[in-house]
């Protein structure tokens, strides 16, 4: 109870409250109570209870190495309640056993006669056994430890065992406690590297770790992936097991099921054997298992295996617990047939069966065991037994069934461990070796002892032995498959594993029913991906997957990701990487260049020979009224449309490129600047609104030229704004994943800036266009530059979705500039061509004066007016057109003469023409009463008459001021009308004055006053035309006259 306490005292106890220099006692009191109770805190046994003394086998010397053999099995149907001195251990063991005892007591006798070897010092061995079962090691423990023990007075410098990790681990926590150093010939436990838990354990076989890595190496060299892990109860399996996982997930390795099999399961009577196969198949796809374990539970599992009808299904890989041990598959060799296993490099022991082979059961003094081995073997007994009356001779002969365990090397070489550190501290420590076991090695230190064995190092056959800073030696293991040759059954060295290399020196074989369940053994979740795949990994499991098709333009980067070629590049047919992609270009070769070069060609072609007739004939009235520089102008914008083509079409350079950013829209500019020049002049000529009394400005030719250049410069300057914005250089351009082509730099900034005046100038001249469609039909100039607004607005509205939605815009480009420059050719140059090349005769100053045709608006009524050219195309008789003549020489009666102030005419020749040229008719019907009371009418209701002038200011001012006298002039008397006015030789000045100033009656610059009956002025509202200034250009004079007076002046 007190021994409880303090454990459970110790165990609460916070070691960071805890002093430094109480800390190791606290822990190894810890140590001490964890392993002492177990021994002694067992239930009191019963009086019924067998207990008794354990033999020992027993060499004397002057200082002992301990020894714990598993001389005997681990006890069957053992129960918690049974302390350590009344467990019935099981059947005795031969290599586990007997062979360990008699190769550890023929070292001891080896070093004792070697006179090289501790000199005058004789070493002793206490042979105990372990039963593989942990209370009995632990009691056998205390055997070794000075003092606890009275009767004992042997010194015992190291102890070598138990078999087992999880043995060993135990034994260890209590020899530490006690500064006994202990050498593991079988413990590959990882955790006894840990040199801050297990300071005194040094090992001569190597550590779980590089077994895992063995296994890890295997199973990449044959290609699986898929694996799953069953394990031992306790140290070795779960130590074992831990590092395996940890290494084969780094490897890509995945396992299905990581399974524990408890470590003293009954093997006929336990179902956990079972369940675990059960639980194994649950994953097919998992055809390797891997086995942590140790023999006894790699024998359940294969007796599962054929209980469960799986024999051939799985391929186990076992560790060095089941390395080559005939005890594992005795009796069941079929199931174990193609199995593989792990075994620790061990070389023979020389010697070693010549002697074991003499032994004699009478010869017991050193080995008590012997005697119950040989009646076990040879089963018989010895003085007639009743259950065995067969009596043992001892001429049995222990060759029949032989097999050397692998261990036993080890063994010797843990014994010649403890002897070359006793050696080296005896040399260092004594000086004179001959002094043997010195006074100054009294009372022995082992500590002190440690230190040299830490620094051990020696020759034994071809191998060295020493350790690391762990306490552990060099990884070597032989790589074993259990096959069947004839009708013999063996293990079969296959390959070995040294220092990290994996060699394989003849393939492995497997069951033979393994070809039952698929053509080829694999062990793998899914099949490999085929070219252009990756893997889709399944949620948890890096080794599943299922293979997903890399999209068209996406390369493997790796074997789950798949990534898309950077632009320019296409993956190659394998989909491992990207290769370049050729690059177009679009060069003169191309049959869309020629094509675009021939249209271009035949437009230069015809701009040269238009220009060439204008300069030809340029002081023709065609020419001349067509604006000559302003033509001019125009053909050099057609011309540069047209030799925009060719640097368009070149492959894409600097030059080209920059050549191909300025032309394109300055061509246009040229065209349109001057087109936009001319229409604007023209409306501001037939402005109908607004009323200027002085002459137009900037209606000269110098004018019309400075303006259009002003244009061309603003267009210009975007564009050298554009190529600043977007730098005209070449690119690659990327219409789609699987092209690239050669393309000068240019994007929607780079196209709206000098495009955008452009379609601003084009939206001008069509607005002009528009406004000055009326024109009088002879003079139709302005209609032809309408509709070639009207054209060029449809060609570049079309060209918009091209440019943007295509990848021709190049070539688009290329045919909309040369359309515009053809549209422009044919509807402003074409007609003048066609009459100074093919109708000569009217090429001549009449034609272009201006119209017949002109809108006039005067008070109520319509007319006409008649000039002596078109008399005859009038619905008028002869005489009629006579009397308008003779009117238009000799002034009529009646007439209201104008005043030279009102009405100025001037050819240019200074010449005064008065009125003269004006005559009026009457263009629809009027009533009687309104025909008398209008300026002008018929003597009679028949139209064949002649139209005569009359006008009465008092009959018609009285009618007038009749109707108006309730009501404001301007809403009865101000309704227009029209007229239709011809004025002769109109190349001449004609100005309208249309207004008085009230107080002198004299004109405005810009209005008419009337003078009424009473002598007063009266001011009228008119319309009145703005200053017409005929100088050979083919302009109209558009009149608009609103009087608010019966009085008509003209």
């Amino acid at each position: 109870t007190k021994l409880i306490l303090l454990d459970s005292l110790l165990q609460e106890t916070d070691k960071a409250m805890v002093p430094g220099f109480l800390f190791d006692s606290i822990e190894k009191a810890n140590l001490l109570l964890t392993s002492v109770s177990i021994l002694l805190l067992q239930p009191y046994q019963t009086m019924t209870a067998e207990t008794f003394e354990r033999l020992n086998g027993f060499i004397q010397g002057d200082l002992y190495i301990g020894a714990l053999f598993s001389i005997h099995d681990q006890p069957i149907g053992f129960r918690s309640q049974d302390g350590a001195d009344s467990v019935q251990c099981g059947n005795i063991r031969e290599q586990y056993g007997i062979q360990r005892t008699e190769v550890a007591m023929q070292t001891i006798r080896e070093i004792n006669s070697n006179p090289n070897l501790l000199p005058n010092i004789k070493l002793g061995i206490s042979v105990r056994d372990s039963c593989w079962y942990a209370p009995v090691a632990l009691k056998q423990s205390l055997k070794f430890i000075p003092g606890l023990d009275p009767a004992s007075k042997r010194t015992t410098i190291g102890v070598i065992g138990p078999g087992s990790s999880g043995l060993t681990i135990q034994v260890q926590n209590l020899l530490q406690l006690f500064n006994i150093p202990q050498i593991g010939y079988s413990a590959t436990s990882k955790d006894l590297s840990d040199k801050s838990r297990y300071g005194y354990f040094f090992r001569v076989v190597p550590s779980d770790y590089y077994q895992a890595k063995v296994i890890v190496d295997l199973i990449l060299m044959k290609g699986w992936n898929y694996v799953s892990a069953v394990n031992t109860d306790g140290n070795y399996g779960a130590s074992g097991m831990k590092a395996f996982l940890m290494m084969s997930e780094r490897a890509g390795i995945c396992t299905a099921a990581e399974l524990t099999v408890p470590q003293h399961a009954d093997i006929s009577s336990d179902p956990v054997f079972n369940e675990t196969i059960q639980e194994l198949y649950q994953h097919p796809r998992a055809r390797v298992v891997v086995c942590f374990c140790e023999g006894r539970t790699v024998r359940g599992l294969l007796t599962a295996l054929q209980q469960n009808n799986l024999t051939g299904y799985f391929h186990i890989i076992g560790s060095d617990g089941w390395a080559d041990r005939t005890d594992v598959i005795q009796g069941i060799e079929e199931a174990a047939l193609g199995g593989t296993s792990i075994k620790i490099h061990t070389p023979m022991v020389p010697n070693f069966e010549e002697k074991y082979f003499s032994l004699k059961p009478s010869n017991t003094n050193r080995n008590p065991w012997l005697k119950e081995f040989w009646s076990w073997r040879f089963n018989c007994s010895f003085q007639g037994a009743e259950d065995n009356p067969t009596n043992c001779t001892g001429l049995e002969n222990l060759k029949e069934g032989y097999k050397q365990d692998t261990k036993l090397a080890f063994i010797v070489k843990a014994i010649y461990t403890l002897a070359h550190g006793l050696h080296m501290m005896q040399e260092e420590i004594c000086g004179n070796v001959s002094l043997g076991y010195c006074h100054r090695m009294r009372p022995f230190n082992g500590k002190q002892y440690r230190e040299y064995l830490k620094r051990v190092k020696f020759k034994y056959q071809d191998e060295i032995v020493q350790f690391d800073g762990n306490g552990d030696p060099p990884g070597r293991y032989d790589i074993m498959n259990f096959q069947k040759s004839g009708n013999k059954t063996d293990y079969v060295l296959i390959g070995s594993w040294n220092n990290g290399t994996l060699v394989l020196s003849r393939d492995e074989e497997y069951h033979p029913r393994s070809g039952t369940f698929s053509k080829e053994f694999h062990s793998i979740c899914s099949m490999p991906c085929e070219v252009g795949e990756f893997k889709h990994l399944q949620e948890g499991k890096e080794c599943c997957w299922t293979c997903v098709k890399c999209r068209e333009e996406e390369y493997l980067y790796n074997e789950t990701t798949c990534r898309p070629c950077v632009r320019g590049l296409w993956p190659t047919a394998n989909k491992t990487g990207c290769e370049k992609i050729p690059v177009e270009s679009l060069g003169m070769d191309k049959p869309e260049s020629i094509l675009v070069m021939i249209i271009s060609t035949i437009g230069l072609v015809v701009t040269g020979t238009t220009t060439g007739v204008f300069i030809w004939y340029n002081d023709t009235p065609v020419v001349k009224s067509s604006s000559r520089e302003l033509s001019y102008t125009i053909l050099f914008g057609c011309t540069l449309a047209f030799l925009t083509t060719f640097p368009l079409v070149q492959q894409p350079n600097l030059l080209s490129c920059t050549l191909s950013r300025i032309l394109p829209g300055t061509s246009i500019a040229f065209i349109y600047a001057a087109l936009a020049t001319k229409t604007n002049r023209i409306a501001r000529i037939l402005a109908v609104k607004k009323m200027l009394t002085a002459r137009p400005r900037l209606m000269t030719s110098g004018a019309q030229l400075m303006l259009a250049s002003c244009l061309i410069i603003v267009e210009a300057a975007a564009v050298m704004l554009s190529i600043v914005i977007i730098p005209p250089i070449p690119i690659l351009y990327y219409p789609s994943l699987t092209r690239v082509k050669l393309v000068c730099h240019n994007n929607w900034k780079g196209m709206i800036v000098p495009f955008g005046f452009d379609f601003v100038l084009l939206f001008i001249c069509t607005f002009y266009a528009v406004k000055t469609r009326n024109v009088p039909e002879n003079f139709n100039e302005a209609k032809f530059i309408g509709f070639s607004c009207y054209t060029t607005c449809v060609i570049w509205l079309s060209y918009i979705p091209i440019w943007f939605g295509s990848d021709i815009q190049v070539i688009a480009t290329c045919v909309c500039l040369s359309l515009s420059a053809y549209v422009t050719l044919a509807l402003q140059f074409l007609p003048k061509l066609y009459i100074i090349i093919f109708q000569p005769e009217k090429n001549n100053r009449s034609l272009f004066t201006t119209s017949k045709d002109v809108r006039c608006h005067i008070g109520k009524g319509a007319f006409s007016v008649l000039s002596q050219s078109n008399l005859s195309k009038q619905s008028l008789s002869i005489p009629e057109q006579e009397f308008i003549r003779a009117s238009i020489k000799q002034r009529p009666n009646g007439v209201i003469y104008p005043e030279e102030s009102l009405i100025k005419s001037r050819t240019s020749s200074n010449r005064s023409l008065g009125v003269d040229p004006i005559i009026l008719t009457r263009t629809s019907p009027l009533s009687r009463d309104t025909a008398v009371n209008s300026p002008l009418y018929r003597d009679t209701a028949d139209n064949s008459q002649i139209l005569r002038p009359r006008f009465n200011r008092e009959s018609s001012y009285a009618s007038t001021r009749t109707r108006d006298s309730q009501s404001d002039c301007k809403e009865t008397n101000c309704q227009t009308e029209e007229i239709n006015l011809y004025c002769f030789n109109c190349d001449s000045q004609v100005k309208v004055y249309p207004d008085l100033d009230p107080h002198t009656c004299e004109p405005y610059s810009d209005q008419v006053r009337v003078s009424k009956p009473n002598g007063e002025c009266r001011q009228a509202n008119h319309s009145i035309v703005e200053e017409n200034n005929f100088t050979g250009n083919n302009d109209i004079k558009k009149i608009v006259i609103c009087i608010n007076t019966p009085d008509i002046w003209c």
